[in-house]
């Protein structure tokens, strides 16, 4: 009896043995370098955090957009939800830029976002000049004055800045694009909420 005790105590702790490396084998469900990168990234005042760089302008950003709404609400409890316009050098893009400092200058983000995709691509077409941003943030119920002074600040020109050099450093090539924690750029996005939240939660947690 005891060198049966014996022989199945020895195969239980080999099958053991053997299916440990399988397990840690399948620990990291994400894998870098296919399903995101590690970057140098930049810094971030609040972790954990996803930061979406888009355009307004860009029609696969305007796609995906109901996607990103329902992964941040399954993620406001656990992870903060940050945007930043890509202007790319191009006038109506670094207009749409300006677009998003408004909204977010007013506190009407909420209440535009969506109507500023839908305005360009089911609508009036992009922003072509300063006057179409101010008329179209007047038409939302702000006030005239406070429009035109907020885009002529200095506030205005340093938050494009601010949003350039973000994209720079975080190697941004097309929107729309989503780091998290300033360091981990997804390359192969899920397509459902779930599966999405699922990654950006685990991204979140690398560094702990």
């Amino acid at each position: 009896m005891k060198s049966l005790q014996v022989l199945f105590t020895g195969g239980l702790l080999a099958i053991v043995s053997f299916l440990l490396p399988l397990q840690s084998g399948h620990a990291a469900p994400y894998v870098e370098g296919i399903d995101y990168v590690k970057i140098a990234g930049i810094p971030e005042a609040q972790k954990p955090v996803i930061r979406e760089f888009f355009s307004y302008n860009c029609g696969h950003c305007y796609r995906q957009d109901p996607l990103f709404e329902q992964t941040a609400h399954l993620l406001e409890s656990d992870v903060q939800f940050e945007r930043t316009p890509v202007g790319a050098g191009r006038t109506s893009w670094i207009l749409s830029q300006e677009a998003y400092y408004l909204a977010q200058k007013f506190s009407v983000t909420k209440q535009v976002h969506g109507n500023i995709f839908t305005r360009i691509h089911e609508k009036n077409g992009a922003f072509k000049r300063p006057a179409d941003l101010q008329a179209y943030f007047v038409s939302q119920g702000v006030d005239d004055k406070a429009v035109t002074d907020a885009m002529n600040s200095a506030d205005a020109k340093l938050a494009l800045m601010n949003y350039d050099t973000q994209a720079q450093l975080a190697e941004i090539k097309g929107v729309p694009s989503l780091l998290v924690n300033g360091k981990y750029l997804i390359k192969k996005q899920p397509q459902s909420p779930e599966a999405l939240a699922d990654m950006i939660r685990y991204l979140s947690q690398l560094e702990n």
